[in-house]
């Protein structure tokens, strides 16, 4: 913009905003400030004087180029919609299997696995600590007997799958391996993700089982071995979504998701590994919270940073390898108990606002989440929203369509501009783990969170349900049940995997992880021989937990 017509904008705006002066003071406002839930300060209308020295090429780019701004695809989902991953997985693998079929049926095009708290932990059913927790909050699985019942009868080389799973990701992942070869399915065939995001377990998730160190040796052993043998894997999904459910705002999420992501990038460097051999497979998880074009942004600047940081910071050298490419999952922690059926708008705008940030993949939070494990019926209606939002509202015809709007655009680099001061002070501290056992990632989480429930309990933030246009309701009937004899039966399984294996191959080979464990090998092969003699995952993390022990969190205020 030349001189001449900048003044006169300028002029013009000045003009208006005396004219806009007087009519809000005898019009007042709704609010004296507008922000964003990350405190940005939302302004009354946005011009080019807002966007003084942008950069088209340099900050925008086209689609599917670097910095990635508009995408990681120059097409995005005009050649394909984004995957639909609805994300399930309760009692034991039979019913979960079931699930799994009846949304394939539906239309989703992904799996994405939900397992129960002892698995996450890596205690098998029998274990006294799962007690009244096997089946609750995810599906069960103590061994390969019960991945192949969880797979039966899913191909693997035609369906991708995603797995919540962090600190025994390395056993559900040979599980996986030895499942798709009992299906005749080579491990180069089969395409999914594995979360392995250890570094948010120890500030936001908890289910972590080993300290730092060898957690991150487990990780990266993880990237070494699909580098090589399992090409089309995702080795790792950086985590933002639970960082964020814990109570960060949208600027934390992105700022301390990637400073985990530098984290893991520079301990697989330091193994050894080229960059640009396991970078093209790393992948990102995002949440999608209500304040909708600070979510849209906020994708669209965590991909310009991830792609500034790969090339600049890291010397990447793959166009892939500066593609941050990412699953995002509606807001659960935004739902509520209160008039369930509006979790249908909530979640309905949330996943609006992720498929115009750019995801790859998408789970939509069913409505009856804040009380119970979604029916079957919650489920279909949250996969439709997504199938309406792909063929019905014209959304996905354009790549990035909100792309030079004024606002999205200033937005945008706000949010880049505050995740970047976060990453820089993480980076003062000595990186992401120091800065997490010093208790500073968890600190900024709980003041935001403090913040926000204020916020909600003084009634400047409208929940409605909660603090706007509460109701009397009845509390709903048709909530999902689990059958309480789920424990008893996947004891007696467990117990027949245990009577009906060959022991002493068990044994032998849960000796030689042991062995290799106190050294530098790499463990995926041996764990991957011991889940094929059907040693359990408890047993395995057993074995890992007496050679590394076991992790104590500091709690800091």
């Amino acid at each position: 913009m030349g001189d001449v017509r900048k003044k006169a904008l300028a002029d013009q705006y000045g003009n208006w905003e005396k004219k806009t002066h007087k009519f809000v003071s005898k019009r007042p406002e709704r609010k004296e400030k507008f922000t964003t839930e990350s405190n940005i300060t939302i302004q009354r209308t946005y011009t080019p004087l807002d966007l003084e020295g942008f950069d088209y090429l340099d900050q925008l780019g086209m689609p599917g180029e670097y910095p990635y701004t508009r995408g990681v695809q120059p097409t995005m989902y005009r050649g394909r919609y984004w995957t639909m991953r609805q994300y399930a997985g309760f009692g034991t693998a039979e019913e979960t299997n079931a699930r799994f079929k009846y949304l394939l049926k539906q239309g989703q095009t992904g799996l994405s696995v939900a397992f129960d708290l002892p698995t996450q932990i890596g205690y098998d059913s029998d274990h006294y600590l799962a007690m009244g927790e096997i089946g609750k909050v995810g599906v069960a699985i103590d061994s390969l007997a019960d991945m192949e019942i969880l797979f039966d009868g899913i191909p693997l080389d035609k369906v991708s799958c995603s797995m919540t799973i962090n600190a025994p990701a390395a056993i559900l992942l040979a599980m996986y391996i030895a499942v798709a070869e009992k299906q005749g399915v080579s491990a180069g065939q089969i395409s999914g993700t594995i979360q392995n995001d250890i570094l948010k377990e120890y500030v936001a998730r908890g289910t972590y089982i080993f300290p730092p160190k060898e957690s991150m040796k487990l990780i990266t052993d993880i990237f070494a071995y699909c580098s090589t043998n399992v090409p089309n894997w995702n080795t790792i999904s950086i985590s933002g979504y639970h960082i964020r459910e814990a109570g960060a705002n949208a600027v934390q999420e992105i700022a301390f998701t990637l400073a985990n992501g530098i984290a893991y990038v520079e301990a697989a460097v330091k193994a050894g590994l080229d960059v640009d051999d396991f970078a093209p497979r790393l992948s990102f998880f995002f949440n999608a919270h209500t304040n909708f074009f600070e979510e849209v942004c906020k994708y669209r600047a965590a991909r310009r940073l991830w792609a500034r940081i790969m090339k600049e910071r890291f010397g990447a050298r793959d166009p892939k390898s500066m593609m941050l490419r990412f699953h995002t999952q509606t807001g659960g922690s935004t739902l509520t108990a209160q008039q369930p059926d509006v979790n249908i708008m909530r979640v309905a705008y949330q996943a609006l606002s992720a498929v115009l940030g750019g995801t790859q993949s998408l789970h939509t939070n069913s409505k009856d989440e804040a009380l119970a494990l979604p029916n079957e019926h919650s489920v279909l209606i949250a996969l439709r929203t997504q199938q309406v939002i792909a063929e019905e509202i014209g959304v996905a015809d354009s790549v990035d369509p909100l792309a030079g709007s004024y606002f999205i655009e200033k937005l945008t680099n706000e949010i880049e501009e505050q995740a970047m001061e976060y990453i820089k002070k993480i980076d003062e501290l000595g990186g992401s783990p120091k800065a997490i056992e010093e208790g500073f990632i968890q600190r900024e989480i709980q003041d935001n969170a403090y913040k926000y429930q204020r916020s909600v309990e003084s009634n400047e933030k409208v929940v409605i349900g909660v603090n706007k246009y509460v109701i009397d309701e009845k509390p709903p009937t048709d909530l999902q049940k689990l059958d309480p004899e789920i424990a008893q039966r996947q004891l007696q399984k467990l117990q027949g995997v245990k009577s009906n294996r060959d022991s002493q191959k068990v044994t032998a080979c849960l000796e030689r992880l042991k062995e290799a464990a106190k050294g530098t090998d790499n463990l995926m092969p041996y764990i991957l021989e011991a889940v094929k003699d059907y040693a359990t995952l408890g047993e395995i993390c057993g074995v890992l937990r007496g050679v590394y022990g076991e992790y104590e969190q500091r709690i800091n205020f």
